[in-house]
């Protein structure tokens, strides 16, 4: 249920067996159809953004459509349903990664437990605030990152990055002028414009809380990942796994299991179209991560940076077609701002990659590369 790694840089190995799915799952095809397919960055570009798309669309429909309310228990869906997935492309070969050792997942729970606070607070953002805005705010995250990086990490800001912060702030505030100015010309009455502005502002806590709790798990994954070596499904097995307990624990402990909720949270005319969202969001976790390093394989890190600010867009452009988003001047300025930000960003990030891989090495040690 990685619903915000797509988001991030991530280390991918010479190609292995790791990523050889395409082949293994096309059976009879050609070998060299197959190959042009596994290869081909149009291709890989396009699932990549398919599956971001995907996800949001569906989480967004599963938590706001009809009054639902158990945010625990879909998570820990789409944590079952994301290990299910990825122990079945082991059981076939499609993908490899390490079994299951108790004491690597002793020392990989706290990361488990952050993730557990990332996606229910993310899932609360997203349930009270459109898509556009969700998006939009989500690129804060990636200023907190930065500056925990230059903390823990020693890394570096420069200027063409601080410009791209100042316009992430800058469409956040966009966009939230937006959202409350909508709230208030939607509603005749005081009461109602108060009583939507009051649940926009539960979700700028959400999403400010997310934002926090998002960069406090990147940092500790990173951290976590240079001392256990884990590549990505490594990651995904042990993240999901280890945060089902506790999902199911807070479900049954902080939610409402009784049978006029369940009623309200699975209607009978809507509850095959939940459920399959449900498995749907799940699985598309698993999308995300092959196509993330499918992306870097077969093009670069440069590329795959940039498909990721560009991506933002259409996740964006997504909420407005599918969930009828207020479209005005000031949010569609906001969504071009956000979308210029982190294309500011990723070229910031390029030049900054190739400064260091310029650098000479000093006393005997390569100068690491961002």
């Amino acid at each position: 249920m990685d619903k915000e790694k797509s988001e991030y840089r991530i280390d991918v190995p010479e190609r292995t067996t790791e990523f050889e799915g395409v082949g293994a799952l096309a059976g009879g095809a050609p070998k060299s159809l197959v190959n042009n397919l596994s290869n081909s960055p149009v291709l890989s570009i396009f699932s990549y953004c398919g599956a971001s798309i995907l996800m949001t669309v569906t989480n967004k429909y599963v938590l706001s459509g009809y009054s639902f309310n158990l945010n625990f228990f879909l998570l820990m869906v789409q944590s079952v349903v994301c290990v299910v997935a990825i122990q079945t492309g082991k059981s076939l070969k499609i993908i490899s990664y390490r079994d299951f050792n108790v004491q690597e997942a002793r020392k990989w729970f706290p990361i488990s437990a952050l993730l557990v606070v990332m996606i229910y607070t993310s899932s609360k953002a997203l349930q009270y605030l459109s898509i556009p805005v969700y998006t939009i705010f989500k690129n804060l995250t990636i200023i907190l990152i930065a500056y925990g990086e230059v903390l823990w990490f020693g890394g570096s800001v420069t200027g063409l990055a601080l410009f791209s912060f100042g316009l992430m702030v800058l469409s956040s505030i966009v966009a939230a002028w937006a959202d409350i100015r909508n709230a208030i010309e939607s509603y005749g009455s005081e009461g109602g414009a108060a009583t939507n502005i009051a649940a926009l502002n539960a979700g700028y806590i959400w999403m400010f809380t997310n934002c926090l709790s998002s960069a406090t798990y990147v940092l500790g994954m990173r951290k976590r990942i240079k001392l256990t070596n884990f590549k990505d499904f490594d990651t995904m097995f042990y993240n999901n796994l280890l945060s089902i307990p506790v999902l199911l624990a807070c479900s049954l402990l902080l939610e409402d299991w009784s049978a006029e909720n369940i009623e309200r949270n699975f209607p009978s005319e809507h509850r095959t179209a939940l459920i399959v969202a449900m498995i749907f969001s799940g699985l598309s976790s698993v999308f995300i991560s092959y196509t993330s390093a499918w992306c870097v394989r077969v093009t670069s890190s440069t590329t795959y940076s940039m498909v990721g600010a560009l991506n933002k867009l259409p996740i964006a452009l997504s909420g407005l077609i599918f969930f009828e988003a207020a479209v005005t001047f000031f949010s569609v300025s906001a969504i071009i701002i956000g979308f210029l930000a982190g294309l500011v960003y990723a070229v910031a990030k390029v030049q900054q990659g190739k400064k260091n891989a310029s650098l000479p090495v000093a006393n005997g040690n390569q100068i690491r590369k961002d």
